[in-house]
């Protein structure tokens, strides 16, 4: 990988445990000195705090961490501006948070706050999402709007990427790059 001579948005899709993570972190740390990772869980049983946990040993001290379940906007803006490339992990579990914490309603103005972040932002920004369309329909409403929901983030997300990388069996399938 060659360090890139401006800012990127790359977007990192695939499914549970395809190792999309791990590419992430990898691609930030072979091309950038500085990094940050912006992480949108929240630690709510634990099971997710020995999750949380054994993330934070990946990645070692030299990464800066910033944990926010919502406003990933206004940390893009304004709580990261100190480094190279910021990690978005992940853009599927935000999404739930701000469905299931405001509403169906708000999600639109929060996706085009996000957008609008990443047009503006100074550094490289890697976003890590779930790819949940492929597997079967869900037996809820709830469910399927969540499904169709994040088809959507991932299909704005994408449009606005630099580069879009799909990661099956941990290896990378180059959907979209930048042409030279």
């Amino acid at each position: 990988m060659t360090r890139p001579d401006k800012k990127e948005i790359v977007l990192v899709l695939g499914g549970a445990r395809s190792g999309k993570s791990s590419w992430a972190l990898e691609h930030v740390e072979t091309l950038y000195d500085s990094y940050a990772f912006l992480a949108t869980a929240e630690v709510m049983d634990e099971e997710m705090a020995d999750r949380v946990r054994l993330h934070k040993e990946v990645r070692g001290p030299k990464w800066q961490l910033k944990e926010e379940p919502l406003e990933i906007a206004g940390i893009l803006e304004t709580g990261v501006c100190h480094v190279e490339a910021v990690l978005i992990d992940c853009m599927t579990i935000w999404l739930s948070n701000v469905l299931l914490q405001k509403g169906e309603e708000m999600v639109p103005s929060y996706q085009n706050a996000l957008l609008e972040a990443l047009a503006r932002s100074d550094q490289s920004v890697v976003i890590v999402s779930n790819e949940v369309g492929t597997g079967i329909v869900p037996e809820h409403p709830l469910g399927r709007l969540y499904r169709d929901m994040a088809g959507s983030l991932n299909q704005k997300l994408a449009a606005a990427a630099d580069k879009v990388v799909m990661i099956v069996a941990g290896l990378p399938i180059y959907l979209k790059q930048p042409t030279s």
